[in-house]
């Protein structure tokens, strides 16, 4: 009779965690589709009564997002922004990954340490890895999605670089401690985010200040990203092959530093010019694609020591 209890209680455990899966699953797609998205941020509090805050930053835009590659315990979204309706260019990536124990997670300064997780400790969790538009690494987190009364939600707290939106005009904090809650609405989803600038020298850091940021995707008609799902179609296999070249980079499970610029260029500057003159040709020679994404890349990449990631090298 125990065995018989003890079976049954583990299939039951088996089909609520299948269906938690299945959940988890059907919202990550839900952020599928065309979006008109506003983009709002602004900072809100400062330890110090001298700061002097910043402009709010408000934007919008139009923006596809894609499913571009689907397994068991894996989905990648391609973000792709549609300019006049007729221009698409190549925006962010999240992959969601499924009890993943991989993860890299940001120091500062351009520094990413490898991490390897217990497998007791991501149970039942995705990991939410965000790429720059180069592909590069931005951030990983890991939480549990939750469904509960009517909502459906996804928040992790993540050490970051600073955003594309200051990335280029400040120098005054080094670190954007993230706090990333992805929420499915009736109208689309919402990345509402808690975030604080901190300054971190030699492992120490200082909080500079807070800031709260709302981006509201909200869905329209497919028809409007046509531009971007056109030039998808045509561009992926150059892309693909780029998420190979960085695979292979994060498959030697080492620490990662990356050049901001090399010869004053940064990397999609380089990628974006080569992926045109790759798919230019017409027929698009993968290995001979990989081969000079390749070499683009691992001129920004260098393979740091624990003690040069621990002291901020």
């Amino acid at each position: 009779m125990k065995n018989t209890l003890l079976t049954f209680s583990l299939i039951l455990i088996s089909l609520l965690a299948l269906g938690q899966k299945q959940q988890d699953i059907q919202s990550i797609k839900a952020m599928c589709g065309c979006y008109e998205v506003d983009f709002q941020y602004a900072e809100t509090f400062a330890p110090k009564a001298t700061y002097e805050f910043h402009d709010r930053y408000i934007a919008n835009a139009l923006e596809w997002v894609g499913l571009v590659e689907e397994s068991e315990n894996k989905l990648s979204l391609q973000h792709i922004l549609v300019m006049r309706d007729t221009i698409a260019l190549k925006h962010w990536r999240q992959d969601w990954v499924f009890e993943n124990q991989e993860l890299y997670s940001f120091k500062g300064d351009e520094l990413w340490n490898f991490e390897k997780l217990p497998s007791d400790q991501v149970q039942g969790q995705w990991t939410q890895k965000v790429y720059q538009v180069d592909d590069s690494p931005r951030y990983e987190g890991n939480a549990t999605w939750i469904h509960a009364d009517g909502k459906h939600y996804w928040e992790s707290t993540v050490d970051a670089p600073l955003p594309r939106r200051e990335y280029s005009k400040r120098d005054d904090y080094n670190v954007l401690q993230r706090n990333n809650r992805h929420e499915i609405t009736s109208e689309g989803h919402v990345h509402d985010q808690d975030n604080t600038k901190v300054r971190r020298r030699n492992g120490k850091d200082r909080i500079l200040v807070y800031e709260k940021g709302i981006n509201a995707y909200k869905k329209v008609d497919d028809s409007r990203c046509q531009a971007a799902a056109d030039w998808w179609q045509d561009n992926q296999p150059f892309w693909t092959d780029v998420r190979t070249v960085w695979d292979e980079i994060f498959s030697r499970q080492q620490n990662l530093k990356f050049a901001t610029k090399v010869d004053d260029r940064r990397l999609y500057e380089v990628l974006f010019p080569l992926n045109f003159e790759l798919m230019a040709k017409g027929t698009y020679d993968s290995e001979a694609g990989q081969s000079r994404i390749r070499e683009a890349i691992e001129r920004y990449v260098t393979f740091p020591t624990e003690t040069e990631v621990a002291t901020g090298q």
